[in-house]
């Protein structure tokens, strides 16, 4: 069976812009797919959504959470991050509804990967419609009409529509990490486990196709 009768496999990661542990699952899962074929698509999940209070960089919580948990990590993975000073956190709405813009133009794969780099290495503020204009613009995206269409909340529906998938897939971590539509990782993987997801996807679609063949399915 060919690579084209089996068809990519669908790679759906939930993440937020400002979750530390979302840009550090970067690495490991395009070091796992970036040979194969599968189609990964960012699927958002406001962590903390308006009205919700954001966090402050100065509170005690954000900083023991980093000292603890983030740095260590992105020590051994080798990723240059660090705490955003930007106090309080932005809301990810427009960021998210930047990335449907994005999509729609055909820079997804681009736009979230940048705007993570954007916050955790460049200390700047994504909830600024002025920040993502900028951003979109160094993707070669037109930043006027990036900038119109978020003003105008062009994109709102399409995000809001995209958040419901998380509660259809019971997404409730960040991030979150569906594979084939039945392999759940949860948190910061290795390059290992998702491609052995991967590849076990693959093979259960060879299999599911060779059933369909005899049944007429």
């Amino acid at each position: 069976m060919t690579e084209a009768t089996i068809g990519k496999v669908s790679v759906k990661v939930w993440s937020d812009y400002v979750c530390p542990f979302c840009m550090l699952a970067e690495g490991p899962l395009h070091e796992a797919t970036h040979d194969l074929d599968v189609e990964i698509e960012w699927m958002p999940f406001e962590l903390r959504p308006h009205p919700t209070p954001t966090l402050r960089p100065e509170d005690p919580y954000l900083p023991a959470i980093w000292e603890r948990a983030v740095y260590p990590m992105a020590r051994r993975m080798g990723v240059d991050i660090a705490l955003p000073t930007v106090s309080p956190q932005p809301y990810t709405r427009l960021a998210f509804e930047g990335y449907q813009y994005a999509a729609e133009h055909g820079k997804a794969a681009d736009y979230t990967p940048r705007v993570l780099r954007a916050f955790f290495q460049e200390n700047r503020d994504i909830g600024r419609l002025e920040v993502l204009s900028d951003i979109a613009s160094e993707l070669g995206l037109d930043g006027a009409g990036f900038t119109e269409a978020l003003t105008a909340g062009s994109y709102t529906e399409a995000h809001r529509k995209a958040l419901r998938t998380a509660e259809a897939y019971r997404v409730s971590v960040a991030p979150t990490i569906i594979i084939g539509g039945r392999h759940r990782i949860e948190g910061v993987p290795s390059a290992a486990q998702i491609r052995k997801a991967v590849l076990d996807a693959q093979a259960e679609s060879v299999t599911h196709g060779a059933a369909c063949g005899i049944d007429g399915c």
